[in-house]
C-alpha cells in the first residue's frame, strides 16, 4: 500500500509535457496535486483527470508564488513543491538579445527561485516538506548551442545545493531541496527542433520519455537527494566533461556531431519531415 503523502504536492509548468507527467505520477503515488501553469486552461485540462485542482501562476511573479503556497498549505500542508516551469533558446549566446536571455534567466532561475522561497517560508514553519527543482543535464556541464538555457541551469543548481546547506546550518533537518537532472526529453519543447542545430546537444544521449523522468521525479520526491541525474551513467558523464573543460571543448564538434545523428534518428522515428 501506498503511504500517504505527507501534504499537498505543486507542480509548476504542468499543463503538459514533463510537468503534466509529473503530476500525473505524483497523483498516482497518493499526492493531492495541484497543477499550475501560466496557461490557465490548459492547466484545467490537465488537472481534471488527477482531481481537477489547478491554478494560474507566472512563476515570475513572487508574491503569485506566495499565494499559491499558501493555498496548497491550507489543505493538509505543503508536503512538495516542484519547479518544472523552464523555455528553451537556443543558438551561440550572442545571437541571443538581452530581452531573451532575460526572458530565460526570470523563468529558469529567478521564477524556480521564486517557487522554492515560497515553498521554504511554508516548509520551514511547519517543520517539514519537500523543494523538487527540476534542473537539467544542461546544468551540471556547459552545453553547446544551448548556453543561455545551460547558464540558467546552472544557477539553478547552484541556488538549490546551496539553499539545501544553508537549511541544514540553520537547523532545518526535515525540510529538503532536491534536483533532477534529466537528459533530453522528447516533449513538446524538442518536438519542433529536429532541424535545428543549436538543438543537437539535447539528442547526443538517451532521448527519455516524460513518464521515465516523472516516474524517477515521484521516487525522488519520497527519498529526497541533493542531486540526481537520469541515466545515472549519462551524470557522470557529462560531470567528467565539466571537470576537463578544455577537452569539453575540443570535443564539442564531435559531441554536436552526434546530436545531428540523434536528430536524423528521432525524425525516423517520428516520421517527421525535414524542414
Amino acid at each position: 500500500m501506498t503511504k500517504p503523502a505527507p501534504g499537498t504536492a505543486v507542480v509548476t509548468g504542468a499543463a503538459g509535457g514533463l510537468g503534466r507527467a509529473i503530476a500525473a505520477a505524483l497523483h498516482a503515488d497518493g499526492w493531492p496535486v495541484l497543477l499550475t501553469d501560466h496557461d490557465a486552461p490548459a492547466a484545467a485540462r490537465a488537472a481534471g483527470p488527477l482531481g481537477g485542482w489547478s491554478r494560474q501562476l507566472d512563476v515570475r511573479d513572487e508574491d503569485a508564488c506566495a499565494a499559491v503556497a499558501a493555498e496548497a498549505a491550507a489543505r493538509g500542508g505543503l508536503g512538495l513543491w516542484v519547479n518544472n516551469a523552464g523555455i528553451l533558446v537556443t543558438g551561440p549566446s550572442w545571437e541571443q538579445d538581452a530581452a531573451t536571455r532575460r526572458r530565460v534567466l526570470e523563468v529558469n532561475s529567478h521564477g524556480a527561485m521564486n517557487g522554492t522561497l515560497a515553498a521554504l517560508a511554508v516548509m520551514r514553519a511547519q517543520g517539514h516538506g519537500h523543494v523538487l527543482n527540476v534542473v537539467s543535464l544542461a546544468g551540471l556541464v556547459a552545453a553547446p548551442g544551448e548556453t543561455v538555457y545551460a547558464a540558467s541551469k546552472h544557477a539553478l543548481l547552484a541556488f538549490s545545493v546551496g539553499t539545501l546547506a544553508d537549511l541544514r546550518l540553520a537547523g532545518h533537518r526535515g525540510v529538503h531541496v532536491s534536483c533532477l537532472c534529466p537528459d533530453g526529453i522528447w516533449t513538446p519543447m524538442l518536438h519542433d527542433r529536429l532541424d535545428e542545430p543549436g538543438a543537437a546537444v539535447s539528442f547526443t544521449g538517451t532521448l527519455l520519455t516524460p513518464q521515465r523522468v516523472a516516474r524517477r521525479a515521484a521516487r525522488l520526491a519520497r527519498r529526497p537527494r541533493p542531486v540526481v541525474s537520469i541515466p545515472r551513467w549519462r551524470g557522470a558523464q557529462v560531470r567528467l566533461l565539466d571537470a576537463l573543460p578544455g577537452v569539453a571543448v575540443r570535443l564539442a564538434p564531435m559531441i554536436l556531431a552526434a546530436g545531428r545523428a540523434g536528430q536524423r534518428r528521432q525524425r525516423r522515428r517520428t516520421g517527421a519531415e525535414p524542414r
